[in-house]
């Protein structure tokens, strides 16, 4: 019997070779759509015609969003990231294919693995991030509203960075301000006491023995300014910035609420890098120690776009700036992390990291929630190489 183990070996082995190959034409294997690998945004410029518009349709209405912000466990039942439809329709062609067929590096299948903490390694948090925040579109400049905003803010113990993103820059009456997302124009000094209403609230409703904090942002973008010039309103930016940490100091309330501006500075919105580079420098300009968050994105990755420089410039490169970068998923981590590993080893400077800016919620599939953001972003840094780099356990997420 021994004799024929082999031939008998050999021929069942055919058989279920064939077998398993008619199956496999029955039932294709499942396969990730390249869609889903893609920044969410960039999805929705490939799938979606361009409006000339900055009032998203799929932005939710001011009232579910309020409710959602009065909710005990501060989970907004629609958290998707209110920006034009059209962001990245000039770049299809280049930007998608480099964020689709980016990899991570792969380790070697003979290195052991080693059971001792490295030091380079980021640490990953054992429970889920306190420093948790809501961000929020903003519609309105009632510093009544925004004082709402704050309160809940407060009641559902939040700490760490909150991005209150007011629109473009846009110049109206002799005066620089932002267009809302409600379409109307808001002058920057409106801005300024819509956010000491938004500290006030959260300053009072904070529980007693609280150590809680914020560093509350006024946010705007580098999309298309309407104005006449990016380093002037660089400049007023840093000014309204300053004038807002005046304000919280004369009212005690600098102890909790600490002023600081953002930009959501993206690529294929400005890929001149011309009027991003001017506002930037505008708010270095005016600005007294203040931080400038970019909250914005990679569109791609390092060279789709923005060279190496110009992103690590707006990322920790300028005096004063620092990065909430989009990690909504984790080709964004790995085009961020490859970022950082750049900026090391040619600049000798990491990117300044703040943490991380998602839009995942319950109620809104959008993408990653912050400590998978965290998470997904920490490991991107670890495979690049330069787990070393500082990365804040705390996120935001954004609504509105």
């Amino acid at each position: 019997m021994k004799r024929y183990s082999l031939p008998i070996a050999v021929a069942l082995s055919f058989a279920f070779g064939v077998t398993g190959g008619a199956l496999a034409d029955g039932h294709p294997a499942k396969s990730h759509s390249l869609r889903s690998h893609r920044p969410k945004a960039q999805v929705r410029a490939a799938t979606v015609a361009p409006h000339h518009t900055l009032v998203p349709s799929f932005v939710a209405h001011p009232r579910a969003w309020f409710r959602a912000l009065g909710s005990p466990s501060g989970k907004a039942a629609h958290s998707h990231k209110a920006k034009p439809a059209h962001r990245h329709a000039a770049h299809r062609h280049g930007t998608h294919e480099h964020a689709v067929h980016k990899r991570t590096p792969k380790r070697r299948a003979h290195k052991p693995k080693s059971t001792k903490p490295r030091a380079d390694r980021q640490p990953r948090p054992k429970r889920p991030l306190r420093a948790t925040t809501l961000s929020i579109y903003e519609h309105t400049t009632r510093p009544r509203a925004l004082a709402h905003q704050g309160c809940h803010a407060a009641r559902r113990h939040e700490s760490g960075i909150v991005v209150l993103d007011f629109g473009k820059p846009s110049f109206q009456n002799g005066g620089y301000g932002t267009l809302l997302f409600s379409g109307r124009f808001a002058p920057n000094r409106k801005i300024t006491n819509a956010m000491f209403g938004y500290a006030r609230g959260y300053v009072s409703c904070l529980p007693q023995g609280s150590t809680a904090t914020i560093e509350l942002a006024r946010g705007t973008s580098n999309y298309h300014p309407l104005v006449p010039s990016a380093y002037t309103a660089g400049v007023r930016w840093a000014r309204e910035t300053n004038r807002l940490g005046r304000m919280l100091a004369r009212k005690g309330l600098d102890t909790r609420v600490e002023s600081a501006a953002a930009d959501d500075a993206e690529p294929a919105w400005d890929p001149a890098f011309r009027r991003t580079r001017e506002f930037f420098h505008g708010f270095r300009a005016g600005v007294h120690g203040h931080t400038l968050f970019n909250y914005g994105s990679l569109d791609g990755g390092v060279g789709a776009v923005w060279s190496a420089r110009q992103a690590w410039f707006v990322s920790g490169g300028l005096r004063n700036t620092k990065a909430l970068p989009e990690i909504y998923n984790s080709a964004m981590a790995e085009q961020w992390a490859e970022l950082a590993r750049i900026a090391s080893g040619k600049y000798h400077l990491g990117i300044h990291f703040a943490g991380v800016m998602t839009q995942g919620t319950s109620g809104c599939d959008c993408g990653l929630r912050p400590a998978e953001a965290h998470n997904a972003l920490a490991d991107a840094l670890d495979a690049q190489g330069v787990g070393h780099v500082p990365l804040p356990s705390g996120g935001t997420n954004i609504v509105g």
